[in-house]
């Protein structure tokens, strides 16, 4: 299961075992002047992905790079049944547009980076 983490680096995210080759990484890094905000979701998001490097098992798991038909690229590591962390980064800084990642921790970490953005 990928873990995420927040401090007072920034966002730290860890793709374990074979969730690394979908991801095509097997960390992801970003700052605090990278991130623009984030809010939690209660759990799988059913939106257009659109075209995908990485894993999709219907209904269940998601892992992998996604970029959407309007050019929205994003970081991706779902599973049903798990809250849903939403962070929207600088493409600039990180090479991505959004992350969306299931974390039983989603509900806090959204908050304490929105304490962090809204400064």
């Amino acid at each position: 299961m990928t873990h995420v983490v927040f401090d007072r680096t920034g966002l730290a995210v860890q793709f374990p075992g074979w969730e690394r080759f979908m991801a095509g990484r097997a960390t992801f890094v970003a700052t605090h002047d990278a991130i623009i905000g984030a809010r939690a979701e209660p759990g799988w998001s059913y939106e257009v992905l659109g075209y995908r490097s990485g894993l999709v098992v219907s209904g269940y798991r998601k892992v992998g790079v996604f970029t959407h038909p309007s050019g929205a690229k994003r970081l991706v590591s779902m599973k049903r049944g798990m809250p849903l962390l939403r962070v929207d980064v600088r493409r600039e800084l990180t090479g991505f547009d959004q992350l969306l990642l299931s974390t039983p921790d989603a509900d806090s970490i959204a908050r304490r980076i929105q304490a962090v953005t809204t400064r």
